[in-house]
């Protein structure tokens, strides 16, 4: 579980990164050890509400199992923040953000 201050820090560096802003992130979240592989990361799935037993499946994943959802900032960012050390999108999540908008159970 992060804690209040670091869930703050993580908004803050995101919402600064939104409004178009070159900040860079406090270097003391990046707690990710250096040559972790990033084929442990979770992908991205279709669907930004989720209902039902899905809803609920989803919901019993900590927070940096669960699959990466269009529009889910906030739990996105976290799982950057743990796999990648960084909140910044690289290119290919926004085209699995893209594709995963499109696609349909």
């Amino acid at each position: 579980m992060l804690s209040i201050s670091r869930r703050v820090k993580l908004l803050a560096g995101a919402a600064a990164l939104s409004l178009g802003s070159c900040l860079p992130i406090d270097s003391a979240l990046a707690q990710v050890p250096a040559g972790r592989p990033v084929s442990s990361e979770p992908n991205w799935t279709y669907g930004i509400v989720r209902t039902g037993e899905d809803r609920e499946a989803i919901k019993s994943l900590p927070m940096t199992q669960r699959p990466y959802r269009p529009l889910h900032f906030y739990g996105n960012t976290v799982r950057r923040m743990h796999y990648r050390g960084t909140a910044i999108p690289a290119p290919r999540d926004v085209l699995g953000a893209s594709a995963a908008t499109m696609m349909r159970k």
